[in-house]
């Protein structure tokens, strides 16, 4: 049972803030263990996220590629972005999607919600399905440089083996639609 990050195996002892960022804040937490024992938490606070798999007519997905410099890479993900403060997760997909990918869904459906990475980050992911798009631009941020890459649906196992999918919510979201449209993997 969790309350407050208190658990019944760890409670929270004392905490501190080591750094705040635009996107991130980093603390230290010194929790005491269920068994007597004492540990160090390091936590990375993030807000949450959304992700978007966007299905355009003919079968096809929409995916941004883009450079991520924590990786040295470009990578091939589906749209996402933080929810910014205050704003709907419904909203915020609906935004990255005109920002990212030029287009706007006429049905935007969540299909799930995961933690990044919930061994050291508080970051929620929600991704949505985006079906019937329809051109709709809105500026990138003044950061990013993406361009859209089409996918053909029945390309995507034959993708996924050969490692093109490296980014977790994307790899999460295509092996979602693989099982809702009954493609195998490829061996």
């Amino acid at each position: 049972m969790v309350t407050n990050g208190t658990t019944d195996s760890e409670r929270c002892v004392s905490s501190r803030r080591v750094y705040e960022g635009r996107i991130l804040n980093l603390r230290v937490d010194e929790v005491a263990l269920a068994n007597g024992r004492a540990a160090k938490r390091e936590v990375v606070e993030h807000a949450a996220a959304v992700g978007v798999l966007a299905l355009a007519d003919g079968g096809r997905v929409l995916l941004v590629r883009q450079y991520r410099y924590a990786v040295g890479e470009e990578t091939l993900e589906i749209c996402a972005g933080l929810v910014e403060e205050g704003e709907d997760p419904r909203e915020a997909a609906v935004r990255e999607m005109q920002e990212e990918l030029g287009v706007r869904p006429e049905r935007l459906r969540e299909i799930g919600r995961f933690f990044a990475s919930p061994g050291f980050c508080t970051e929620l992911l929600i991704l949505f399905l985006a079906e019937g798009l329809t051109p709709s631009r809105l500026p990138q941020d003044e950061d990013e440089d993406v361009s859209v890459a089409e996918i053909p649906l029945e390309d995507i196992p034959i993708r996924m083996a050969e490692g093109a999918f490296r980014d977790s919510k994307t790899y999460a979201a295509l092996a979602w639609l693989m099982a809702r449209e009954g493609l195998r993997p490829q061996s």
